[in-house]
């Protein structure tokens, strides 16, 4: 019968002897994470009395080592600042020199470096630092659009690679399923705009021009905005923690193992599904929104509902409507790009996929508002 592995090896000893003014450790026996146990308070010892340059390891009398002998025998060497030499070591092993040196390069020796005070350097350095970040995020995120767009148009010139069953289900996920909670938020954003209008134009004697601003402030604005909202916080945080989940559990590599493109199988089919659903949840959010202004002006204003409908046909304009959803697929464009990017990025543990669903949302949202700002200054330009 075979015998433990365990119980075959050598019990690790340490002998100390001086010649020359150094300390030699002469190691002897197995340098295992089985056996290493009883020497450790002697190399400790030898750490905390005697400085790094006058250590010299024997290693000629060495048996078996692992990597667990390999740092305890070069802990005795290193301290915070000093550099390594070769002159540390004595007596010749088929390993455990190679070893130790590689446990070096790989364990940290010195302390992190303590966080810089609040003064005035410390608070340049760290919006110079958070600018590098913006800027570095920024230029990633371009790259990632542009591999998606790379990828979209090789799709269309070989339809056949098109997931069309992963892009159904992409649109029922961020449209079916996110239809009634954007609808309830336009029906209430559009309440409290009538409600507004009610409280600054009755005073004025103008109460009936509350159609009006209910209208195009839901049409050009809210019906978007909130849609575009709602996909940042519920799809986009959806889309970084799948991708970001087969992430970490390696099944994005088995894909490239496969010789699947992950931009085909994961990232495009949600693009095409935020693009294509957004100008929808838009107009059911302008719906529901002026439905919400349309009952509180009649409970409120006594402006009827046959009054508010024809008001809204007679003194608005088609191009409010249509300047809401001209933002809608670029919303829904740069809240799956941003999704599908976080989810690229997670690392091997939860604590950075925590971060990316978090990065994700929160970048989705404010390029989201620059986006609009920058919608509300051309269509001022252009006088729309």
């Amino acid at each position: 019968m075979r015998g433990n592995p365990a119980s075959s090896q050598t019990s690790a000893a340490v002998v100390l002897r001086e010649d020359a003014g150094k300390t030699i450790i002469e190691a002897h026996g197995d340098w295992t994470v089985d056996t290493i146990g009883r020497v450790d308070d002697a190399i400790r010892k030898v750490e905390t009395s005697i400085e790094p340059d006058k250590i010299v390891l024997d290693l000629g009398h060495l048996g078996r080592v692992d990597t667990s002998g390999a740092y305890l025998l070069g802990r005795a060497t290193r301290r915070c600042g000093v550099p390594d030499g070769d002159f540390h070591f004595l007596g010749s092993h088929p390993t455990a020199r190679r070893l130790i040196e590689e446990v070096r390069r790989r364990t940290q020796v010195c302390p992190p470096d303590a966080p810089r005070g609040l003064g005035f350097d410390g608070a340049l350095a760290r919006i110079g630092a958070g600018l590098e970040a913006a800027a570095r995020e920024a230029i990633e995120t371009i790259g990632f659009f542009g591999q998606t767009l790379t990828t979209g148009l090789h799709t269309l010139v070989r339809p056949s690679r098109f997931r069309l069953t992963a892009t159904v289900w992409a649109m029922e996920e961020v449209g079916v399923n996110a239809m009634p909670i954007i609808a309830v938020l336009s029906f209430f954003i559009g309440a409290v705009v009538a409600y507004m209008g009610a409280n600054l134009l009755a005073d004025l004697g103008f109460a009936i021009f509350s159609v009006e601003l209910i209208g195009i402030s839901v049409l050009r604005e809210f019906g978007v905005l909130i849609t575009a909202i709602m996909l940042a916080g519920r799809s986009d945080s959806a889309f970084t923690a799948s991708i970001g989940a087969m992430k970490m559990q390696q099944e994005i590599d088995a894909m490239r193992v496969l010789g699947l493109n992950p931009f085909e199988v994961l990232v495009l089919p949600r693009v095409v599904a935020c693009v294509l659903m957004a100008p929808l949840l838009t107009f059911a959010a302008m719906i529901t929104g002026i439905f919400g202004g349309m009952l509180v002006a009649w409970t409120a204003q006594d402006i009827s509902p046959a009054v508010f409908v024809a008001r809204i046909h007679s003194e608005l304009d088609w191009s409010h409507f249509w300047v809401g959803m001209s933002k809608a697929p670029v919303f829904g464009l740069v809240v799956a790009i941003v999704g599908c990017r976080q989810g690229m990025k997670v690392g091997g543990d939860v604590e950075s996929l925590g971060r990316r669903v978090t990065a994700s949302v929160v970048q989705s949202i404010f390029i989201v508002i620059v986006i609009e700002a920058l919608f509300a200054m051309m269509y001022l330009e252009l006088g729309i």
